[in-house]
């Protein structure tokens, strides 16, 4: 009984330490302990994000099942940002990581500065795009006109804001890699929590500001992100964190730049190849109409509110194996992969079970519309099928980039995503009649292939080799 007692205390001191940062050693001592160090700001921090996601369309699903809509088919064309933004992320977590286990402080902060210049530049295109074009954007992806005209302002502002996005990702990645996970929390924090206030006010209408409709959740989400980006900023100058820059930093510094784009361009080719499928699975959703693809948008929502955690954990196995690959301790890397993806699994078969008993009921909270809910609740189900695979392989995955070998997963997204998820997801959809039925077993049928893939190939260690 004594023993229960002083586990749950030392749960509780370890939980403290973790959350205000106080511990930034991670390639010496208890893997156990260095996993729970980070993975816990990590987990609370992308909890707080699929937080934000289930509240917004909470609120827009007052609005119209358009407005719902809505936000799936631009989210669908949204993820192509986070795809660069990952992409060049995973780059600079790779990078300062590894600067950090070498003890390379300076070489991290100048690694800092050409990520966040990479950024704003791509950001700015981005931007001119989803200014001058949301309603054609909309049109692509197949939605009906009623649609458009409630809908593209939503998509206009977004976009057109996406630097926000881009910025929030990249610096919280910075100080990921440099060990510095309660900073990326205590900013999504931020960031989320004037979402959640900010987001009634905007779309409902609130004392002097006119309601908005959809287009008030981004204008809501545009200023929660634009403020946490310049807490962000105010860290890295003021130097709160491992990582300092000063104004004679601002520089171009060619050769770090390079680099950093040489290891980003696997990432950004990895989430690419895996969001322009997602592109494609929401254009066949689209086929089946606006209620199919309500339903479909809020069940990936609630399964965003699980699957944050779990890449909470992956971020920290990114960390573990680019700080112990540059302490020279590839072994070390090594066992905080299993030991990290283990927790992953454990975690997502929980919730599997809650998704496959209560799917209908968890829809409902959101919406009472008869079809939505059927289809929401029948994605729940089919896509948890294949859970533990999910919360095993992205672990794994992101362990690839936390090494700088983003060219591992590019690959295996390619096979999964491209030559099997789409062709079944259509033939089964489309051709065999199946109808969304067939999308959902294709994406829990490619992430178990990922899974075992993967696997596999880290098994292999041709990671342990990569220098960035």
């Amino acid at each position: 009984m004594q023993s229960n007692k002083i586990s749950l205390k030392q749960f509780i001191q370890y939980f403290k330490i973790a959350v205000t940062g106080k511990e930034q050693e991670f390639t010496t001592g208890s893997i156990r302990r260095a996993v729970f160090m980070l993975s816990i700001p990590m987990i609370l921090e992308m909890l707080m994000e699929s937080i934000f996601a289930i509240v917004d369309i909470m609120y827009v699903s007052q609005v119209s099942v358009n407005a719902v809509a809505t936000i799936g088919l631009t989210e669908s064309v949204i993820t192509l940002v986070y795809a660069i933004a990952i992409g060049l992320s995973m780059a600079a977590t790779a990078i300062v990581a590894r600067r950090v286990g070498e003890t390379d402080i300076k070489g991290a902060s100048n690694a800092a500065v050409q990520v966040i210049f990479l950024g704003v530049f791509v950001a700015a295109i981005i931007s001119a795009i989803g200014i001058v074009y949301p309603k054609e954007i909309l049109s692509i992806m197949g939605a009906e006109p009623d649609l458009i005209a409630e809908g593209y302002g939503y998509t206009q502002v977004l976009l057109g804001g996406n630097v926000t996005i881009m910025l929030l990702f990249l610096i919280n990645a910075i100080f990921r890699g440099a060990g510095d996970a309660s900073v990326a929390m205590w900013t999504l924090i931020l960031s989320n929590g004037l979402n959640i206030i900010l987001d009634p006010m905007f779309i409902f209408g609130f004392g002097p500001i006119p309601a908005f409709g959809v287009e008030g959740a981004a204008i809501a989400t545009t200023i929660g992100r634009g403020t946490a980006v310049l807490f962000q900023l105010a860290i890295l100058f003021y130097g709160y964190s491992k990582i300092k820059i000063g104004v004679k930093d601002l520089v171009l510094r060619v050769g770090v730049m390079l680099n950093l784009v040489k290891v980003s361009l696997g990432g950004i080719g990895q989430f690419l190849i895996g969001t322009s499928s997602w592109v494609f699975l929401m254009r066949i959703m689209s086929e089946f109409g606006s209620e199919v693809l309500a339903g479909y948008t809020i069940a990936i929502r609630v399964m965003m509110f699980t699957l944050m955690p779990a890449w909470g954990m992956s971020n920290a196995a990114a960390t573990l194996v680019g700080q112990n690959l540059g302490a020279k301790k590839p072994e070390r890397a090594e066992q905080s992969v299993w030991k990290t993806g283990k927790y992953s699994a454990i975690f997502m078969g929980l919730v599997s079970i809650i998704y496959l008993v209560f799917a209908p009921q968890i829809i409902e909270l959101f919406t009472v519309t008869p079809n939505v809910v059927k289809y929401g609740s029948l994605c729940l189900r089919v896509i948890a099928a294949g859970y533990i695979f999910y919360g095993y392989g992205m672990v794994v995955i992101n362990a690839f980039n936390g090494a700088g070998d983003t060219k591992t997963p590019t690959y295996i997204n390619f096979v999964c995503f491209w030559l099997l998820q789409l062709p079944f997801a259509y033939v089964m959809a489309i051709m065999l009649n199946f109808g969304p039925v067939g999308v959902f077993w294709a994406i829990t049928l490619a992430e178990i292939l990922i899974a075992v893939v993967a696997i596999i190939w880290f098994k292999k260690g041709h990671w342990k080799t990569v220098e960035v």
